[in-house]
């Protein structure tokens, strides 16, 4: 983060307009699509505005009191208007995406409720407060959801600043009940930003990851190593809405990666997630965090700012292998986000990461741009830097989607970071278009041009969905603060980069003449909730994928329902394979719908496959544009040693189980049912009769127009 010292910040009127005329020219990329944000002046019926927490009267306080020396700073709090986060889920099971928003003390946390199904439009009701989700009292940051008790419906997590978490259960009719105490899911008076959702030893309930930092009344545990940070946590569901903190002997706390006398040392953790990373059928959990002040190894100091990678061992039980894995690298990292960038059935990374254009503290381009880094198929992660990027911008909130329905993965970031001094404003929204899923980035800056400006916008939360339903993903994030136009931004380091022309900032102390830095009277207003839907006209069409576990729905169903933790992945005809993790919470704070969203390009169809959680695959043929599946979770693997006659009695048993539970149709039986013949007899197992060899040649028959089969 920024130098204590004040030296930098009086040298903060740099050359940077004369030097971008002599930039070299970047080709932008056109994904043929724009973004307009619907929710902009009170628009669409959503009215967010983020309260301060009570910490920003404390640094109104230390502006009132010149000059601003290392003291003060020091004394600074973090995140002093608060740390907001958004999660996009079906809340009340009328089959469009609402919007929850968190908030500071006092105020209500928004449950905007979707009007789609009740309009056609993408209109917004805000039921937080009627919600009895809304946790008025708790200065909220981040959020999580998943149906902790597989009853059909989402429940919620929220985050508390130095308070303890809430967890809600969903009543089935969009309202919810404030379990936390009978749970055991409070969690202490911590200070959390990131939550995740997950199944880490699959009994079929989803367990809860939290992301913990440090004390954020000052700015004192950004500049020390582990004296501040306070452990990660993990609370084990046990049934009946009940919970086991099982933090410390999960290994979750065996970090590694530090020098010998701090192995096992909390760190700065802002986000993390529980991902099948390794796609061996179990839960991983990776943390992005904060090397904050703390000088680098590099210069004598200590490499704190880590990814750290823990592999479950199917129990369970987490095992750090970040130096093995190669993702022990040095940064600040905010946010993650998980897709296959370079299409080779490996699951690859992106870190949100502190940037190059900071005001002081970053010597050179180069030292933690926000990236991405892909997954060789030993496991083992290679950093291929950025590129012709040179450097890339500051980032909180992350999600990976494919915006442009052309058929791979894209990313998109945002983030805005007030430091005390200043607030640095390089990210103007930042969507990266993959080409050709060849993990080679372009900046579309044309596609976010048209909407809000997120460069007055200090960004935290970020999550993706399909909104309105017209098959091409939308945008919602939500800021702590924002600029007001009438205010002027300095433009400021330029590297000879794309980003260069958003590299602003905005001062809230400056020099008076005499060395001191004094409070120059700026005072912003409240952060607003951006929601920029997608123009989803670039003739491009797309399926979507909504996986649904089979705990308590067919007797030998076990993932939870909601399908967190399965990967999906998905081969549009004549394309190359991509895959979507279902991931219980993970960006900064935030989490997406949990809908698998997949690109066609012009392709008319293709096939998913499901990978869940406890290892069976299963498959699904002849998906056609537009499509909207529910892809139920058929317990019975159809790449697994085993008699055709057992594999159907499993398979037709499974699918008249959801037959009459009323999760899919008769016609949906009978496609699922052809599909699932046609994966086994294409695996040709060994332990088939020759009875059973003499139906094989007619399923074999490829009818899918030419998309084949997704093979992991």
């Amino acid at each position: 983060m920024l130098d204590s010292r004040n030296h930098g910040l009086r040298a903060l009127v740099p050359a940077a307009t004369l030097l971008l005329a002599a930039l070299p020219q970047v080709a932008l990329a056109d994904g043929g699509v724009t973004f307009q944000d619907i929710a902009a002046g009170d628009s669409a019926g959503i009215t967010y505005r983020r309260v301060p927490s009570a910490s920003n009267a404390v640094f109104d306080q230390i502006k009132l009191d010149p000059p601003y020396d290392a003291a003060k700073r020091l004394a600074t709090p973090l995140k002093a208007r608060g740390a907001p986060g958004v999660a996009l889920l079906d809340h009340d099971g009328d089959g469009d995406l609402d919007i929850y928003a968190t908030n500071g003390p006092g105020v209500a946390n928004s449950l905007y409720s979707n009007q789609l199904r009740e309009t056609g439009q993408a209109t917004f009701v805000d039921v937080g407060a009627a919600s009895g989700a809304g946790a008025a009292d708790l200065d909220s940051t981040g959020v999580c959801f998943g149906d902790i008790d597989n009853d059909g419906d989402p429940d919620l997590y929220v985050l508390g600043k130095g308070a303890p978490n809430r967890l809600f259960e969903n009543q089935g009719d969009g309202t919810f009940a404030d379990i936390t105490a009978s749970a055991g899911t409070g969690g202490g008076a911590l200070h959390p930003s990131g939550c995740s959702m997950g199944d880490v030893n699959g009994d079929g309930l989803l367990d809860i990851a939290v992301a913990n930092s440090f004390d954020w009344s000052t700015f004192q545990g950004i500049f020390e190593a582990f004296t501040f940070d306070q452990h990660n946590q993990l609370f084990l569901n046990a049934g009946g809405n009940r919970f086991a903190d099982v933090s410390t002997t999960s290994g979750i706390q065996a970090q590694r990666g530090f020098p010998v006398e701090f192995e096992g040392s909390p760190s700065l953790t802002w986000a993390l997630a529980l991902v099948d990373i390794d796609l061996d059928g179990d839960l991983d959990l990776i943390t992005a965090d904060d090397q904050g002040g703390v000088p680098p190894a590099t210069t004598g100091g200590i490499d704190r700012g880590l990814l750290h990678l823990f592999e479950n061992d199917g129990t369970g039980f987490f095992t750090d292998i970040s130096v093995a894995a190669g993702t022990n690298l040095y940064g600040s990292w905010m946010g993650l986000s998980f897709g296959d960038f370079n299409c080779d059935g490996t699951l690859d990374l992106f870190g949100s990461n502190f940037g190059d254009y900071q005001p002081v503290g970053v010597p050179e381009p180069g030292l933690q741009p926000s990236r991405w880094l892909l997954q060789r198929a030993d496991g083992t992660f290679e950093d291929p830097g950025v590129g012709d990027f040179v450097t890339t911008p500051f980032g909180w909130g992350t999600a990976t989607f494919d915006y442009d329905n052309d058929g791979d993965t894209d990313i998109v970031f945002h983030g805005g970071h007030d430091l005390g001094p200043g607030i640095e404003l390089g990210n103007g929204g930042v969507l990266l278009r993959n080409q050709g899923c060849t993990a080679h980035f372009v900046y579309d800056r044309e596609a976010l041009l048209g909407s809000t400006d997120h460069n007055r916008r200090v960004v935290h939360g970020v999550a993706v969905g399909d909104l309105d339903d017209n098959g091409f993903p939308d945008i919602v994030s939500v800021s702590n603060l924002d600029i007001q136009e009438s205010l002027p931004l300095t433009l400021h380091r330029p590297f000879g980069s794309v980003f260069d022309q958003d590299a602003l900032l905005i001062l809230n102390f400056e020099p008076d003449g005499n060395g001191d830095l004094i409070w120059n009277g700026n005072v912003y207003p409240d952060g607003t909730l951006a929601v920029e839907l997608s123009s989803g006209d670039n003739g491009n069409g797309s399926v979507q994928v909504e996986v649904v576990g089979g705990a308590g729905l067919t007797p030998q169903g076990r993932v939870n329902r909601d399908g967190i933790g399965a990967v999906v992945k998905f081969r549009p005809a004549g394309g190359e394979a991509v895959l979507n993790p279902i991931v219980g919470g993970s960006s900064y704070a935030s989490q997406n719908a949990l809908a698998a969203h997949f690109g066609l390009g012009q392709a008319s169809g293709g096939t998913v496959e499901v990978l869940w959680p406890g290892g069976v695959r299963n498959r699904l043929y002849n998906l056609r544009a537009g499509e909207r599946v529910v892809f139920p979770e058929i317990p019975c693997s159809f790449d697994q040693p085993q008699s055709f006659r057992a594999y159907l009695a499993c398979t037709v048993d499974a699918l008249d189980d959801y037959v009459q539970q009323g999760t899919i149709t008769r016609g949906e039986r009978t496609r699922f049912l052809m599909s699932a013949l046609r994966a086994f007899s294409k695996n040709s197992s060994p332990n088939c009769s020759a009875e059973d060899e003499g139906i094989f040649p007619l399923l074999r028959s490829d009818g899918d127009g030419g998309d084949g089969d997704a093979d992991w």
